[in-house]
């Protein structure tokens, strides 16, 4: 039955056409499975639950995603996008399966999920994705790699500290995409952040696009956060 309802959630979200992508998701999900009881990675009670609360969650917002690397000039690829704060790879691993186009850096600063995370791009072979076991802070201290988008899922509320500290990972233009809930707590969060960058004579632009996680009937938003 997880499987059915695999392939007809990929369907949903208009990724069905790529007779790549279930395969790898399916391996991915068992390797989450595996590793799960000794990790800690995911809170879930069965597959079907895996699938929808994460997978699923994970791809909702990937044609918005593709749209923002569309804004940037074709002479800048392979964009480069950072998920910070990875875990088990949730956005990270299912959104490089579905844009190969794009190269991930998985940030993880847990050196038991980053080992995870390691094994798990390499069982899938999946090219486009490396892992950088340390804090974000970190790797923007390095400067080594300026990304275009920086996602967060299950992080922290988006204040003035967490927000500096991912938009310094970025790119000049470069956008912040945070997988958030329900709208009234966008906002709550949203004037507290702009009232501090106000305050310190930045302008930050936001955008919180509603979207639809197949077989979900709960809020889902992507915000998508601009410093100028």
């Amino acid at each position: 039955m997880a499987l059915a309802q695999l392939e007809e959630g990929l369907k949903k979200l208009g990724l069905g056409a790529d007779d790549r992508v279930l395969p790898l998701l399916s391996r991915y999900i068992k390797e989450i499975e595996l590793f799960n009881p000794a990790y800690g990675l995911v809170k879930v009670k069965d597959r079907g639950e895996l699938i929808v609360k994460h997978i699923f969650d994970s791809l909702a917002p990937v044609s918005l995603i593709r749209r923002l690397l569309s804004e940037k000039s074709s002479s800048e690829r392979p964009w480069q996008i950072a998920d910070v704060g990875s875990g088990a790879g949730l956005p990270g691993i299912p959104l490089a399966i579905c844009i190969r186009d794009a190269e991930f850096t998985l940030i993880e600063r847990t050196g038991r999920r980053a080992g995870f995370l390691r094994d798990a791009v390499a069982v899938l072979e999946l090219t486009n994705i490396r892992v950088e076991e340390a804090e974000m802070e970190t790797v923007a201290r390095l400067g080594e790699r300026h990304f275009d988008v920086a996602v967060t899922r299950a992080f922290k509320s988006l204040d003035d500290a967490l927000t500096g500290k991912l938009f310094a990972l970025l790119k000049q233009g470069g956008v912040i995409a945070a997988y958030k809930g329900r709208r009234q707590v966008i906002e709550e969060e949203m004037n507290r952040l702009l009232e501090f960058a106000g305050k310190a004579s930045g302008e930050i632009l936001w955008e919180c696009i509603p979207v639809a996680v197949p077989f979900l009937d709960e809020e889902r938003h992507l915000v998508l956060l601009r410093y100028l």
